[in-house]
Order: C-alpha cells, then structure tokens, then sequence
C-alpha cells in the first residue's frame, strides 16, 4: 500500500512538471535570470553564455549583467519543441545551472523577425512578405514618458512598419535637451566610466522596442552617430567592442531589432573604413540570430557589396534609382533618408507633402523601399534651433503635423494587397515613368509629376487587361470600363501625382 501510494504520489508530482513546464512562444523571448556577485566589475570580469539545445540544433548566446546582482540570458527559439539550456560561466555561482523549456507555436500576428528574401526583397520568418515603410524619430527614446506614449499613439495609425533610432542620445538642431537616462555611468557631459554600463538606459530601450514590436513595427536602431557632445561619438574600438557585445546580448532576443551601424558614417571622422567593417562583421558574428545589417551614408555611399551588409540603406533624394542601386548591389535597397517633409531652414528639412509622397511613388515603383521624415516648426515667431521649443517629429517624435503620412499609408494599402515580390518593369514607353510588377499578371505604374491627358503602355497582346487610375494625392481608385490589350492609349486626367494598377483578367 505504501509503494502504491509512492508511485502515485510521483505520478502526480511528474505530471505537476510537465503543466509548469515554462513555455516561450516561437520568435518571443526565454529569459533566464541568475544572482552572481556584485563586487569588482560584473560588466567585464563576469563571463557567461547559455548554451541552448533542440535536437541537432545548438545555439550559444551572450549574457549580460542587468544591475543589482542581476545576469541575464536571453534567447529567441526559431524552432518548436523542447530546448535544453546551460550556462558556462567563469564565475561558479553562475556556471552549469540546467533547465528546459518548450518553444510554442507562433500566434496570428507572431510572424518572426525579418529577413532577406529573394535578393532584393524581405519577409518574415514565416515567409510573410515585409514592406518597409519607414520613418525616423532619432530621439524619441530620450524624450521621457509622456512624449514617447504620444509617440507610440501616433505610431498605433498604420502609417509605417520601420522606425529609425538612436541608441545614443542625440545632440543636434531641436533636440538639445539632456536625456533622462546615460548609457555609463558616470558625470554629464564627460566625465564617464566607460567600462561600466547604465542597465537603466538600456531597460528604456527594451521598453520601446517591445512598444514597437506590439504594432508590428521594426526597430531600426542605429548603433553610432556624430551628433554627440557626450563623447560617445569618439570612444576607441576596444570601448566600441565592449558596447556592441553589450547590445547584442541584451536587444538580439527581441524578433523586431534590425542593426544600423550608423547615422551618416562617414562624417564620423574618428572611425576609419576599417573600423566599420570591423563593426559590421562583428555584429555578422556575434549575433546567433542574424538580424539585418545596413549602414546610412552621409555624403559617400558605403560599399554595399559587403558580404556582411543584408540590405543598402541609402541617404538621397533621388529614390527613383533603386532599380540602379538593386542592379549595382544585389541586395533590398531602402531610402531610409530622402529629405524631410516640412519647413525648418534647412533644406533637407522642407519639402512639401506632394514631394515626400512622390517619392514614396517613385521609389516603390522602381523596385526599392523608402522612409519618411518630417521637420515641420510652427513657432511664432520663428526662433533658431537651439532656442526653439517645437517638438520636431524626426528629433524627437510626438505628434506628425504633415499632410503624407495619409498618402504613404494609401500607398501601403496598395503594395500590401498586390502580389508580392514585384519586379520593375518596362511598362511605359518612356522611360522617366516607372512601373513594377509580375509580367503578364499585373502592373503598377506611376507618372510622376508629369499630368499627360492620355498615356500609350505595351501590354501583352495574349491577354485582356482591367486598368484602375489611381490619384495617390487625393488617394481615390477609378477603374475604367473598358478592358485593354497589346499596345494601348490610356486616358488620364492631365493632373499630376497620378498611377496605373492593371491587372489580368
């Protein structure tokens, strides 16, 4: 009777285990965290990884100290079922400590991180295309609560899937304010103990991030930038090294982080090509789960051909070269900066709403992805930059006051609902006019600024063709009744800003 009651007493003790089992959704985050010493330096002196096992599959991963005693790991399982972990530490405290967990499958809006597919596109882990439709808030992090939630609320609209951002603070035009939290410790403005991090800097970091990822929003985070009077902008390579092992460790795990080496790198000039490239592959190495690499030019466009760059981020005004740049480069190619919508002095700063969704158009149409900016002060009277106290959203985020962001999320819309992975095509018989498309199955072309009264296409002569007008200023769709074939003359309104959606019927 007593070895009965034993056995049933395991039973239930084993089927206890399995129900508390500790579950982690595909693409979320397993966190493990340990209590080892304070003393010395934990950020340097402490060494410790996981090592995290599903099958075949063995994944080792950096962990960090997050303050207080605290070591954390932090993984992102991309395969379902159990994984077995343990950590290997120079500290006995936190070496050999055993678990498991059980990888789940992903829910509906649970679609991975983002990769490169196809060459010169991106998709979701599952396979689910992603279109970048970016924007830049450099600040917004920095800013404190009360901005940020207005800056989430403003995001929560649909305009845009990618937000460039500063880990650093940023020090420019409208954005002189200090922040509330340093990424060393140490005394503002220099006096700094850069073998030391700030965990709370990087918590209000992770608070954003994940804020992002709840609207399926990327978080494009730019690892440098000159714009420092800090000193953060000229630490030597060892410094650097020890801060983009930090980072890995603490922001690989969340599926939404994409790595941007720098805000305009070349007029960091204490940082060589060499040094780049070293960042570049280090972040190539180091990060276990491969997220996208680019780096932002300022006036010299960075040799993208390298092995380690996913995808070429460009700053220029003329996005109608993506099919020039994809030729060059073989890669996506995003205009993450083509100036600013606007009217700040500036001139990259004051474009009007037409313009900023033009090229959108045209960027799009010819085969690549662009980003949005915005840099509009309503001071009055007008103050310089470093005593004004507008809220720009490209320094600092808030709330936009621009006329595209309606336009660029009309343009969503449309790419979202055609077939994915369009190509550009030579559609029109001239060749300023753009198009992208599937050959023979559908089309989408945009005239530019151009307001002809008719425009003559070369559609296949084997198949019949519905042709919709679509005014991207006004963002209405007119389908026209007539079905098209071969060589056709099509009927516009002799207005600008106008696009063709043709599809087989």
């Amino acid at each position: 009777m007593k070895t009965r009651h034993i056995l049933f007493t395991t039973l239930i003790l084993c089927s206890l285990s399995l129900v508390a089992q500790v579950k982690t959704e595909k693409w979320k985050i397993f966190e493990l965290t340990l209590n080892g010493p304070t003393d010395g330096n934990p950020f340097t002196d402490v060494k410790l990884t996981g090592q995290f096992i599903n099958a075949s599959d063995t994944i080792s991963v950096p962990g960090f100290y997050d303050g207080d005693g605290a070591y954390k790991i932090r993984f992102m399982p991309q395969k379902e079922g159990e994984w077995l972990y343990q950590t290997v530490s120079n500290v006995k405290k936190l070496d050999k400590k055993k678990g498991s967990f059980l990888c789940t499958s992903a829910l509906k809006d649970n679609h991975g991180p983002v990769e490169v597919k196809n060459t010169y596109y991106f998709a979701y882990a599952d396979g689910t295309p992603h279109n970048s439709f970016g924007t830049t808030c450099y600040g917004w992090v920095h800013q404190g609560d009360s901005l940020a939630e207005a800056t989430i609320k403003t995001l929560s609209k649909g305009y845009f899937n990618k937000m460039r951002m500063c880990i650093f603070p940023k020090s420019y035009d409208w954005n002189h304010n200090d922040p509330k939290f340093y990424p060393f410790e140490g005394t503002p403005p220099k006096d700094w103990n850069f073998s030391r991090f700030n965990p709370a800097f990087f918590r209000n970091i992770e608070k954003r991030i994940k804020q992002l990822d709840s609207l399926g929003i990327q978080a494009d985070l730019i690892v440098f930038h000159p714009y420092d009077r800090w000193g953060f902008s000229t630490m030597n390579r060892t410094t650097d090294d020890l801060y983009i092992d930090y980072i890995i460790a603490r922001f690989a795990a969340y599926k939404n982080v994409w790595w941007s080496m720098a805000n305009e790198y070349d007029f960091m000039k204490e940082k060589t090509l060499n040094d780049w490239n070293h960042y570049i592959e280090r972040f190539a190495k180091n990060d276990k789960f491969h997220h996208l690499i680019g780096i932002h030019n300022g006036s010299i466009i960075f040799d993208h051909t390298n092995p380690y760059i996913t995808h070429a981020s460009i700053q220029g005004e003329d996005t109608y070269k993506a099919k020039e740049y994809r030729n060059k480069y073989k890669k996506p190619v995003v205009f993450d900066e083509c100036r600013y919508e606007g009217n700040i002095p500036w001139s990259w700063g004051n474009l009007t709403a037409q313009s900023m969704t033009e090229k959108f158009w045209r960027g799009f149409t010819n085969g690549g992805f662009v980003g949005h900016g915005e840099t509009y002060v309503t001071e009055n009277p007008i103050k310089l930059p470093e005593v004004s106290s507008d809220v720009l959203w490209w320094s600092k985020g808030g709330n936009l006051k621009g006329e595209s962001p309606e336009r660029i999320k009309f343009l969503r819309k449309i790419i979202e609902s055609a077939p994915p992975y369009l190509k550009p095509i030579p559609l029109f018989t001239w060749m300023p006019f753009s198009c992208i498309g599937i050959d023979h199955e559908f089309y989408l072309g945009y005239l530019n600024d151009a307001q002809p009264r008719s425009v003559v296409i070369d559609l296949p002569k084997d198949a019949s063709y519905k042709v919709e007008i679509i005014d991207t200023w006004n963002m209405t769709i007119k389908p026209l009744e007539k079905v098209f074939t071969g060589r056709s003359l099509i009927e516009l309104p002799a207005k600008p800003y106008i696009a063709l959606r043709i599809v087989k019927q």
